[in-house]
C-alpha cells in the first residue's frame, strides 16, 4: 500500500506544491517557501515525521507572510488526508511532552475526521523570526489551517518555555513526532465503531 499524494494549489496571492510520501522510504525533504524560518519549521515535519515531504511555495511575501503560512497549511492538511485514504489499520492517537532546551509543549491528536484545534501557546513579546520576517503569532493559524484541512483534532499546549524560537520548533516537532506516532499501521480495520474516519 502507496501512502502518498501530491497536490497543487494556485490563487492570486500565492501558488504551492507539495508531494508527501507519509511512509516516507528515502527519508527527502526540500522545502522553498521565501521564509527560511517557516522552511526551517517544515523541515522539522517531515524529519520529524518520517515522511517524504517536497514543498515549493511562491506567495505576496511584499504584504507580509501571512497568505503563504496559511495556504501551505491549507495544501499540507488536503495532502496529507489523501495519502492516508481511508486510514485503514491506522493507530489514530497519539500525544505525549515534547522539550527543546528550556522549552516543553504537549501535543494530543486524533486522525478523527472532526477538525477541532484547542493551541494554548502563549507568546511574551513577539518578535518576528528571520528575513523576511515570520510573526510567531502565525503558528496557531498555520497548525489551525493544516488540522482543519487533515480532518485531525489537534491540541498543543506550552507547559514551559520562554524562547520562542525554541517553542515554536517543540511545537513543531512535538506534532510531527504525533503524527508519525498516528499514522502507524498496526491492524487492517479502520480504528472507530463508525467504521469510517
Amino acid at each position: 500500500m502507496t501512502r502518498a499524494a501530491s497536490r497543487q494549489r494556485t490563487t492570486k496571492e500565492t501558488s504551492i506544491s507539495i508531494s508527501l510520501d507519509v511512509d516516507g522510504p528515502e527519508g527527502k525533504v526540500a522545502v522553498t517557501t521565501g521564509l527560511p524560518f517557516f522552511d526551517h519549521m517544515l523541515d522539522q515535519v517531515g524529519r520529524h515525521g518520517g515522511f517524504d515531504l517536497t514543498i515549493e511555495a511562491t506567495g505576496d511575501l511584499h504584504v507580509d507572510a501571512h497568505h503563504t503560512v496559511e495556504d501551505v497549511g491549507i495544501l499540507l492538511g488536503e495532502t496529507f488526508r489523501e495519502a492516508l485514504g481511508d486510514k485503514s489499520g491506522v493507530r489514530r492517537f497519539a500525544s505525549g511532552l515534547y522539550p527543546l532546551d528550556e522549552a516543553l509543549v504537549e501535543v494530543a491528536l486524533d486522525l478523527s475526521g472532526r477538525p477541532y484545534v484547542v493551541y494554548d501557546v502563549p507568546f511574551g513579546e513577539v518578535l518576528p523570526l528571520g528575513d523576511p520576517p515570520f510573526n510567531p503569532e502565525m503558528v496557531e493559524h498555520f497548525w489551525h489551517s493544516f488540522a482543519v484541512a487533515a480532518g485531525i483534532t489537534l491540541h498543543v499546549t506550552k507547559k514551559a518555555g520562554r524562547n520562542t524560537h525554541h517553542v515554536i520548533e517543540a511545537t513543531f516537532k512535538g506534532v510531527s513526532r504525533c503524527l508519525r506516532d498516528a499514522v502507524r499501521v498496526e491492524g487492517t480495520g479502520v480504528p472507530s465503531t463508525k467504521g469510517s474516519l
